[in-house]
């Protein structure tokens, strides 16, 4: 049971990473909008976060599948599918000469992230809490051999 719980808190830190990236990212793409950062500033910031998002998706994806969370694993691999995709095309940075002519599509790409990653908290703060009370209330099989 404990492993379930450190599975879990893993899963909660690595979502909230993907959280805070994507939050990062809009919030870069609204300062570029209202003119507070250059367009090139803006695009290499969110260049630079942009890999390794990509990577801690398909990461947790991973884990979620090996671990045998099915269903999990099928609710987050739609947007792992859609980042291999973009990454495969190269559409994956920001082009620092076309920011402004594709910033409402790329703050919608990141507001829809952010909601992803937030229902997808919601879940892992469900099994974490589950795992916890399990775990705190000893429904280990193995004490119980003898």
């Amino acid at each position: 049971m404990a492993w379930a719980v450190l599975f879990w808190v893993l899963m909660f830190l690595m979502n909230l990473a993907l959280i805070v990236s994507s939050f990062y990212q809009l919030l870069c793409l609204v300062d570029l909008e209202d003119d507070h950062l250059n367009p090139f500033e803006a695009s290499s910031h969110i260049n630079f976060w942009v890999v390794p998002e990509f990577l801690l998706q398909g990461l947790l994806c991973l884990l979620l599948l090996v671990t045998g969370h099915w269903f999990t694993f099928l609710a987050v691999l739609p947007l792992t599918c859609y980042n291999v995709f973009l990454y495969m095309k190269r559409q994956h940075l920001i082009d620092v000469t076309e920011v402004f002519r594709a910033i409402k599509v790329e703050k919608r790409i990141r507001f829809v992230k952010l909601g992803f990653y937030v229902l997808f908290f919601v879940m892992v703060v469900f099994r974490l809490t589950l795992s916890s009370f399990e775990a705190l209330a000893g429904d280990d099989e193995d004490m119980h051999v003898f």
